[in-house]
């Protein structure tokens, strides 16, 4: 081999070296050391906010009830309910100012009729969303009660088509108004996602929901024995976040609670501040729906002991 050949060979092996660290790097980014805001005391829980609501808990509630609904989630940023409706009832026609809402159906059946699209029947596990100001109604089909929960931004008040009579809302009177504009889905953002073709492997997890003020992201994967208690997870600096467990066992450690276990159904949640760790439970395949405002938010996780 000459000279030359062994300059180029090695000049070869050297920019390949560099183009696998460029990837390696690309995929995980070097940690950046810092010191980050945690609140003293601990964010508490604030109602309705807990560590854990368990959907056996609230169908126990609601025993006998065609139709109710429960407050899960009402912090600065999200308002989530379940929301049971009887069969054969409708909503009104509505819609959204600023804000995408979305749901996931958890019993029954729903017929939903949004703006611009075919109607369609969404079941158990199908997850649903409407961008702002385009209008939609959903429907109870077959002849038991749906359950739904329900993820819209904190205080907004629906807006309703011109064909349709507003309901009293206390503190609020509707006027007539013209607008521009409408939200619109996309290659992340689609109307609906069956949960089922996830687990068939016809479709992927990852983020249903996402824009600049809303993330709803599916996180599957394969029963685990939790993280020794020292490991912590991480927290956020200004934004709680939640999870609604869709597949199998999620286990959760939040700071200042013994670790816990949620069901499919169940809804756990952290506020702004509190060390956090989700791991899949048991020995199946498991699902958590995390949510929070922030797609692209600050993960803050322990640093190395002897970090300076």
């Amino acid at each position: 081999m000459t000279k030359t050949m062994r300059a180029l060979l090695c000049a070869g092996m050297a920019g390949a070296a560099m183009l696998g660290a460029t990837i390696v790097s690309a995929q995980r980014p070097a940690p950046i050391l810092a010191w980050s805001p945690k609140p003293v005391p601990a964010t508490p829980w604030n109602a309705p906010q807990r560590p854990i609501w368990r959907l056996s808990e609230i169908l126990a509630k609601h025993r006998g009830q065609p139709a109710w609904s429960e407050l899960i989630v009402d912090d600065k940023d999200f308002t989530a309910k379940y929301i049971a409706m009887a069969p054969g009832a409708p909503t009104r026609p509505q819609m959204w100012a600023d804000s995408r809402a979305f749901w996931v159906v958890q019993d029954g059946q729903i017929r939903f009729r949004i703006q611009g699209q075919p109607e369609f029947v969404a079941s158990k596990g199908f997850l649903v969303q409407v961008p702002e100001r385009v209008s939609y109604s959903m429907e109870t089909v077959g002849d038991r009660p749906s359950l739904r929960f329900e993820v819209v931004q904190h205080g907004a008040t629906p807006v309703y088509p011109i064909d349709v009579t507003p309901p009293k809302v206390p503190g609020k009177n509707y006027v007539k108004v013209s607008f521009t504009g409408q939200g619109s889905y996309d290659e992340t953002n689609k109307p609906f996602l069956d949960f089922q073709d996830v687990v068939g492997g016809r479709a992927r997890g990852g983020a249903f929901v996402k824009d600049d003020k809303t993330f709803a992201n599916i996180i599957r994967g394969q029963g685990t024995p939790p993280p020794p208690p020292t490991n912590l997870g991480h927290f956020h600096v200004d934004y709680n976040e939640f999870w609604l467990v869709m597949e199998g066992k999620i286990d959760y450690l939040l700071e200042g609670r013994p670790l816990l276990t949620g069901d499919v159904g169940d809804v756990v949640y952290a506020p702004q501040g509190r060390w956090h760790r989700a791991s899949w439970g048991g020995t199946g395949m498991s699902t958590r729906l995390a949510i929070n405002p922030r797609p692209n938010g600050m993960h803050n996780y322990q640093a190395p002991e002897d970090a300076h």
